[in-house]
């Protein structure tokens, strides 16, 4: 079932007065995780505390899985890649090679301070993204994520190729969001990605679905799909959804 909040409703936002740019980083190398943390746990400080402007990071990993607060030990099926704990909301999933990261941290209390809000518009960003690519992301009710129907796999086959994670510190948004572009798809064989074992729901890339996208392509599009969202400056989060 679609969820509602498909239907966001964009119009809400309104902007600050006292707005602030959002600062984008762009990484080309890839980042160990336990240095992409340090990373934003600083910043995430910083935002807090009115020392530094809200900031969208956009990186790759090199392989390894990272389990969430809902994360189960049968879950990691082949432990191939390290595990990190990464505090985040959700269970187990896979970063590595030919996967967008975007890291966001925005500071919600001066946006709105509703976690359903926000994760809905993250949700939405995405959509976004992949519509730039001619990709119908959907919304699921009973799984987290945004996904693509599969027709071409049999009647009610969905693959998921956008995954959400978010942790609040003071009101101030991390972790965020990965679009898989042209991953090794069969990394995700050594868990049980977030928890999903109904066998019509695998996982997807932009590359698997025909597509010859780059990640320089994605971040182009994740950048035009934000501002779109959530603004190029502190706004407030829509009230419906």
């Amino acid at each position: 079932m679609v969820n509602d909040r498909q239907n966001l409703d964009l119009s809400a936002f309104s902007r600050a007065p006292d707005a602030t740019a959002v600062e984008w980083l762009i990484s080309d190398q890839a980042i160990p995780y336990p240095q992409a943390m340090e990373v934003m746990e600083a910043r995430v400080a910083d935002i807090a505390a009115g020392h530094a402007p809200e900031l969208v990071w956009l990186l790759a990993h090199p392989s390894l899985y990272t389990s969430g607060t809902s994360g189960k030990t049968a879950d990691l099926l082949d432990p191939r890649f390290p595990v990190f704990d990464s505090g985040r909301g959700g269970q187990l999933t896979y970063h590595g090679p030919g996967q967008r990261v975007a890291y966001v941290m925005l500071d919600l209390k001066r946006r709105r301070p509703d976690v359903r809000a926000y994760v809905a518009g993250l949700e939405q960003w995405i959509i976004r993204t992949l519509a730039a690519f001619n990709v119908r992301g959907e919304r699921r009710e009973d799984r987290v994520g945004v996904w693509v129907a599969r027709p071409d796999k049999g009647n009610g086959f969905e693959d998921k190729i956008a995954a959400i994670g978010v942790r609040l510190r003071r009101w101030v948004s991390f972790h965020g969001i990965s679009i898989n572009v042209d991953p090794d798809l069969t990394h995700f064989s050594g868990i049980v990605p977030c928890g999903v074992t109904d066998p019509r729901y695998g996982v997807t890339s932009l590359a698997d679905l025909g597509l010859t996208a780059t990640s320089a392509d994605v971040d182009i599009a994740l950048r035009q799909a934000f501002e779109e969202v959530f603004g190029s400056q502190q706004q407030r989060l829509p009230e419906a959804i």
